[in-house]
């Protein structure tokens, strides 16, 4: 059975960081996109970033590149989200999403099958 379990939302200040973290078991295959997705209020499920599991490179969406980065703890098959420089705009509940792969990842939702219940990020200013 596929787990893709998130934790590390919380509730920050503007200007503060978390580290979103994806647990992952039970995944099918032997290589796999990973990616990360968030969901705020009253917007559509938008594309944070991806990493493809059997390279190193990760991708991230425009407009977050230098506050956002994805990392992965291959040992414990974990997924990193760290958010610095907190901004109001970047509130919604995170998922992480799976999907087998042998390369390419994309970036909609509907591309990936497996994903987790999704965390919380609430920003104040």
């Amino acid at each position: 059975q596929v787990q893709l379990v998130e934790s590390g939302g919380g509730s920050v200040q503007a200007g503060g960081s978390l580290r979103l973290s994806c647990a992952a078991s039970g995944l099918p295959a032997s290589r796999y996109c990973m990616g990360w997705f968030r969901h705020a209020s009253g917007e559509t499920r938008e594309w944070v970033g991806n990493i493809w599991t059997g390279g190193d490179a990760t991708y991230l969406a425009n407009g977050i590149q230098g506050r956002f980065s994805i990392s992965r703890d291959v040992a414990n098959n974990t997924l990193y989200l760290l958010i610095n420089n907190l901004k109001p705009e970047d509130a919604a509940i995170y998922y992480c999403a799976a999907e087998p792969s042998t390369g390419l990842c994309r970036k909609t939702p509907d591309a990936y099958r497996y994903w987790g219940q999704g965390t919380q990020v609430t920003v104040s200013s």
